[in-house]
């Protein structure tokens, strides 16, 4: 349950913060355009965190890929927290880089992001690493047979 859970948190979440990136109200301009070779709709989501229209398209297909998980039972929702975990560190890395801090001018990872992304990073690696539902199923079993 927790797999599922967790990964249908991520769905709503990368959902609507995909489709806020292109609500301009809620995007700051930012201060330097960081070197980006695509820069519509740049700017500081919530003042807080640097995106773009690629960036915004990324969240809502981890958003899009996380509800086919949910949707998919357990493995799959599981085998989605550990694929994140996986990227999302790797994001979190090339935030720390100059030069892939924007994804070769494709994708702002700098700044706050990279903080994000380690969160996002940490909480998918423990959720589909660590949490065992073994006693779940067995519970399950109990009840049903």
């Amino acid at each position: 349950m927790w797999w599922r859970n967790v990964t249908l948190v991520y769905a709503v979440v990368f959902t609507a913060v995909g489709l806020a990136g292109f609500i301009p109200a809620l995007l700051s301009p930012p201060a330097d355009p960081a070197g980006l070779a695509v820069d519509s709709f740049h700017g500081h989501l919530l003042g807080l965190f640097p995106v773009n229209v690629l960036h915004n398209l990324v969240h809502l297909l981890f958003g899009l890929w996380a509800f086919f998980a949910y949707f998919s039972g357990r493995l799959a929702s599981r085998g989605y927290l550990k694929s994140v975990a996986w990227i999302y560190a790797a994001f979190m890395v090339m935030g720390l880089i100059p030069g892939l801090d924007t994804m070769f001018g494709l994708v702002p990872l700098h700044g706050n992001d990279i903080w994000l992304h380690a969160l996002l990073a940490i909480v998918a690696g423990y959720v589909g690493y660590f949490v065992h539902e073994r006693d779940a199923d067995r519970v399950h079993t109990r009840t049903h047979a």
